[in-house]
């Protein structure tokens, strides 16, 4: 499988130019930024896309990330270490070191998906990462991860300081995993100080995951997304149920 049109030495290249070492095996590299839309067919038969590497990068990312912040910030608890690193790892965050990174000149996806997609960048980035560890090994991904994705497009310090968006967060994991998010208002009141009380829910694809309080909609909101999010995070059983009823859905 070569997806460049230059067989030999310019791909070599390229992926030096991004990685700041030599692929060992670049077909790794070229599945990881072949999107769903654009899948290949095997000899076998059977199509493939960076998905699975995507899976495999995903989990690297976050483990080295957590060590990065473990290490920069000694005197913080765990709570403040896993709310930075959700922000790191964000879709976002990630989709802009993508792009910084030049891998919109790597991808091969379709046009309409291009355009309506907004996570292909992000996803590709943890699809590279997945290649980097199992060409390479978690060393070299550690370092590229450190010096050409934390500390060019990162302030970790400013990252750390802004205040994370639940909500966002949710929304994005479930575009991730074709889950539906509903946000409903089940409750509203006034307390015994007289202040206005709202009462949210979320459900995915039906499913009841959480309710949170706040002084407006949008703060139950928010706290409702921030529990759902511990619930995937700390539930495996919940957060299977609700990716089973993708795969019925579909």
């Amino acid at each position: 499988m070569r997806l460049f049109a230059l067989r030999r030495k310019e791909p070599y290249l390229l992926y030096h130019e991004l990685l700041g070492f030599y692929p060992g095996d670049i077909q790794l590299y070229d599945l990881a930024f072949v999107h769903k839309s654009s899948s290949i067919k095997r000899e076998d038969g059977k199509w493939i896309n960076n998905e699975r590497l995507e899976f495999l990068g995903d989990a690297v990312l976050d483990a080295i990330v957590a060590e990065l912040l473990f290490q920069n910030f000694q005197n913080k608890k765990e709570g403040f270490l896993t709310n930075t690193r959700s922000k790191i790892v964000s879709r976002e965050m990630l989709n802009n070191i993508a792009l910084g990174l030049g891998l919109d000149r790597f991808i091969v996806v379709s046009d309409r998906t291009r355009t309506q997609n907004s996570s292909i960048f992000g996803n590709a980035l943890e699809a590279l990462i997945g290649a980097i560890y199992l060409d390479k090994g978690f060393e070299v991904t550690r370092e590229f991860v450190s010096k050409r994705m934390i500390k060019p497009y990162v302030d970790l310090t400013v990252v750390a300081d802004t205040e994370i968006n639940f909500k966002s967060k949710l929304i994005e994991w479930g575009q991730k995993n074709r889950v539906n998010i509903e946000f409903e208002l089940v409750d509203s009141y006034n307390g015994e100080d007289n202040r206005a009380t709202f009462v949210s829910e979320v459900k995915l694809l039906g499913i009841s995951a959480a309710q949170g309080i706040g002084a407006t909609k949008k703060e139950s909101q928010q706290n409702a997304s921030k529990l759902t999010l511990e619930r995937i995070k700390k539930e495996a059983s919940f957060k299977n149920s609700v990716l089973s009823e993708v795969t019925r859905q579909e």
